[in-house]
């Protein structure tokens, strides 16, 4: 598989794909409180893609060696990593969630993002792995232009996570996106400043950092998706699509109700030049 590189009417409909993600998070985000199932938040996504006129795009998903993804997002609570299979417990108080949406357009586009909730008051610890993950992944979003590579991106997340005591998962990464779910590059989330695939106009791909406050060491559950950390430490993800554009990037997965953008960004007045 080789790297996909959108023109002005692939860019277009990526946009629109990722806004309706987007989106979907948007119109979640209110419900998303104590004593909501996330059973009850994938009811609620589908009927809201369903009103946009997309589709889930991991319902039946199915890599090979994987048994079909039974749900319409993924839900990951705590020291769940990724992958987390919506079920009919209540969050709790205290609790951390990821929710992982991607969607399909009619016209056979996807986007895909992933936002942590807090649920209700946390603790410090658990607040400050979900405000550090965010800020690492924007960090590695800023390292995205015309000529960087991807070493930069990964350095710049795993540079900022380790230095704050956290850890990276090693294997899960992001990817590129287009008319496929996962297409070439993989977007690792640690590396080598100056190493790995050269940025150029026109890629699309994921930045979805997966850090744990303990070990970086991961296992599979039993339903052959759901990862979690070995040692049952608190783990959280954030993930946008980014375009490359000729003078920085533009964060495709932006919305009007996606979580403010940190003070040190830099790189947005790039997309809009």
């Amino acid at each position: 598989m080789s790297i996909t590189i959108k023109d002005a009417a692939g860019i277009a409909a990526m946009r629109t794909a990722c806004r309706l993600a987007s989106e979907v998070l948007d119109f979640l985000t209110p419900h998303i409180q104590p004593g909501i199932t996330t059973l009850e938040i994938d009811r609620l996504a589908a009927a809201h893609m369903a009103a946009q006129g997309t589709r889930s795009a991991t319902i039946g998903y199915q890599p090979p060696g994987y048994p079909p993804y039974p749900a319409h997002l993924c839900t990951s609570v705590n020291h769940v990593v990724c992958h987390g299979i919506p079920a009919d417990k209540p969050l709790k108080k205290g609790d951390i969630v990821n929710v992982d949406v991607t969607v399909i357009t009619p016209e056979g586009w996807y986007g895909d993002n992933s936002r942590m909730y807090e649920i209700g008051e946390c603790s410090i610890a658990a607040r400050r792995l979900c405000q550090l993950t965010y800020q690492s992944m924007w960090l590695g979003i800023e390292q995205v232009r015309p000529g960087a590579r991807l070493g930069d991106v990964g350095h710049a997340i795993q540079k900022f996570a380790e230095g704050h005591g956290l850890s990276v998962v090693r294997e899960f990464c992001g990817h590129g996106i287009g008319q496929r779910f996962h297409e070439d590059p993989q977007v690792l989330h640690y590396g080598r400043p100056g190493t790995g695939e050269e940025l150029v106009p026109g890629m699309t791909f994921t930045i979805e950092p997966m850090v744990n406050i303990g070990r970086r060491d991961i296992k599979e559950m039993n339903d052959g998706w759901t990862i979690v950390t070995k040692d049952r430490s608190l783990s959280a993800q954030w993930e946008h699509t980014v375009l490359v554009t000729p003078t920085g990037y533009e964060v495709l997965t932006l919305s009007a109700g996606s979580p403010a953008v940190p003070d040190f960004v830099q790189g947005m007045a790039r997309a809009a030049a």
